[in-house]
């Protein structure tokens, strides 16, 4: 990879991470501001969630700065893990997240009384306002994580993602409640807030535990599903490859290091061996392009 190309990369990693914190600080500054001229507890608690997404999207912004600076004497492998690091941050977020909005929902099933739920135009229009912002950054965020295989970019593109569900819910629910305020045959409606926000935290605990385990598979440097075979496969392609052994496979971010022993006629002079591990290296980089690859000769005997 050219230093033009991971340049581009680079700007285009923190163009995304940049924009979801920009978008992160407008959803909070206009969350406090309408909070605290309606009164409503409800939207200065959503202003408090858009706070700690402001929190999560700082942590992903710093852990892609960092990831893409290049190998030193003290990370010879880089600094990709930083980014593996901050997405298992924002796992345990969600996660955190979800056991609140649990909580919440099952205190307001055993005791409907408890809270008072206000219903006033600047709460569908802020709700509203968030949907559009979170599905918008959710998608540049997810869009980027895909092209270049960030694990910190993707764990934010699922938080805001499940920041949409979560405000839609909210909006599904004071419709529900102003239903049931004006139909009294209707009333069981008022839970209906409650049960989607369990519905909700289920699908997110499944997707975040998913991400979790991902996460932790990179951090304790578990190869990729598949990876090992397709590797042996195509070098075990190459013309003078007489065996494959030894084939080691770390991840750190989105690179990959991969070492190789390979056999070959020991008769065979040290360039013709040299073309043979720059043809496996060529073969490798066309299917694994983020790969950084060292291949070890051995002579058959």
């Amino acid at each position: 990879m050219t230093a033009k190309t991971i340049s581009i990369k680079s700007k285009e990693k923190n163009k995304a991470a940049l924009s979801s914190v920009i978008a992160a600080i407008g959803l909070t500054t206009f969350k406090i501001v309408i909070g605290v001229l309606t009164g409503s507890l409800g939207i200065l608690a959503e202003a408090a969630h858009s706070a700690l997404d402001l929190v999560a999207a700082l942590m992903t912004l710093f852990a892609v700065k960092i990831a893409d600076k290049p190998a030193d004497y003290e990370h010879p492998y880089g600094h990709g893990k930083v980014e593996n690091l901050s997405a298992l941050f924002e796992t345990l977020l969600l996660l955190i997240t979800c056991a609140w909005i649990i909580y919440e929902a099952v205190k307001r099933l055993m005791n409907p009384s408890a809270v008072v739920v206000e219903v006033t135009y600047w709460s569908f229009i802020v709700m509203t306002v968030s949907i559009i912002i979170d599905i918008s950054r959710s998608r540049v965020l997810m869009k980027t994580a895909k092209k270049y295989n960030s694990q910190a970019l993707e764990a934010d593109a699922l938080h805001f993602s499940t920041d949409v569900w979560s405000s839609s819910v909210v909006i599904l629910g004071l419709i529900a409640l102003l239903v049931s305020r004006l139909v009294s045959k209707l009333q069981f409606l008022e839970h209906a807030d409650a049960i989607a926000a369990l519905v909700v935290a289920a699908i997110v605990i499944y997707v975040s535990i998913r991400l979790g385990f991902s996460t932790i598979k990179a951090l304790i440097d578990s190869a990729p599903k598949g990876s090992r075979d397709k590797i042996v496969r195509i070098t075990e392609a190459v013309p003078g490859v007489k065996n494959v052994h030894n084939v080691r496979i770390r991840t750190s971010g989105a690179h990959l290091f991969i070492d190789i022993h390979i056999m070959v006629d020991g008769e065979k002079s040290l360039k013709d061996v040299h073309c043979i591990t720059d043809k496996i290296e060529q073969d490798l980089k066309m299917e694994l392009p983020e790969a950084d690859i060292t291949v070890h000769p051995e002579p058959n005997e």
